[in-house]
C-alpha cells in the first residue's frame, strides 16, 4: 500500500491552518508529524480520517482518492484522536462489541491485536472507571476492528505512565513490522524513534525535518 497526501489546504474563518500540505508513505513506514500547539496537526489527521473536509487537495491510497471514497477509507484507515470516542457508561467489552462481532472479538482477545494491547484485565469495568492508559489502549483496539492498513494517531501516549507507553509502543512496532503504515503526531522521544520520516508543521506549512535525536534543536525549529 502507498499513500500520497497532496496539497491539502484548510481555512477557519479566513485564517489559513493548512497550506499545500503534502507527504508520502508506503508499507511499514511511520511518519512523525511535529509542531507547536495549535499548529494544525490534529486538523490534518482529522481530515485524513474523514472527520473534517479540506478546502483543497487529495489523499491517495494506491491511486484512489480517499477524500472522495469514504466507504473504502473507513475499511482501510484507523484513527485514534487525542480524546476518546468510548462510551463511559459501557464496559470495555461492550464498547468493543460496537466495533467487532462477538466471534472476532474473542479471537482478537486470544491471539490478535487485543491481546497485544493487553485489554483483558479491564474488559468488564465501565470505561469511566478506567485510567487514561487503559482508555487509550481500548481506543486503539476499537480503531483496529477492520484491520486497517493505515493508522492515524494523535499523541497516543501523552500523559500515560511508563507501563502503558511500553505496551502501546510494542504494539505499534508490531503493526509497523507487519507492513502497516503509521502517521503519528508526537513529541515523545521514544515515539520519534519509531519514525522513518519526520515533518514539522509550522504556520500551515509542512516541511521535512532530519531528526537526529537532538531535542533542543527540534524545539528550536518548531
Amino acid at each position: 500500500m502507498e499513500i500520497a497526501v497532496n496539497h491539502i489546504a484548510k481555512k477557519y474563518r479566513g485564517k489559513v491552518v493548512l497550506r499545500d500540505v503534502s507527504f508520502e508513505a508506503s508499507d511499514g513506514m511511520c511518519i512523525g508529524i511535529l509542531g507547536s500547539n495549535g499548529s494544525g496537526k490534529s486538523t490534518l489527521l482529522s481530515i485524513l480520517a474523514g472527520i473534517q473536509r479540506p478546502d483543497g487537495g487529495s489523499f491517495l491510497c494506491d491511486g484512489k482518492d480517499f477524500l472522495k471514497d469514504g466507504k473504502t477509507r473507513a475499511a482501510r484507515v484507523g484513527y485514534v484522536p487525542q480524546g476518546t470516542a468510548l462510551i463511559p457508561e459501557l464496559t470495555g467489552w461492550d464498547n468493543l462489541l460496537l466495533w467487532y462481532d462477538k466471534k472476532d472479538l474473542q479471537q482478537q482477545l486470544q491471539n490478535g491485536v487485543l491481546r497485544l494491547l493487553e485489554v483483558e484485565e479491564f474488559l468488564h469495568k465501565p470505561v469511566w472507571k478506567l485510567s487514561g492508559g487503559m482508555k487509550k489502549r481500548l481506543s486503539i483496539g476499537c480503531s483496529m476492528a477492520r484491520c486497517p492498513q493505515l493508522l492515524l494517531l494523535d499523541e497516543p501516549t501523552a500523559a500515560l505512565d511508563l507501563a502503558c507507553k511500553q505496551t502501546i509502543g510494542n504494539y505499534l512496532r508490531a503493526y509497523k513490522k507487519a507492513g502497516g503504515i503509521l502517521v503519528l503526531i508526537t513529541h515523545d522521544p521514544e515515539e520519534l524513534s519509531l519514525c522513518d520520516a519526520w515533518y514539522i508543521l509550522k504556520d500551515g506549512v509542512l516541511e521535512a525535518y532530519a531528526y537526529d535525536g537532538n531535542i533542543p534543536k527540534l524545539v528550536e525549529n518548531m
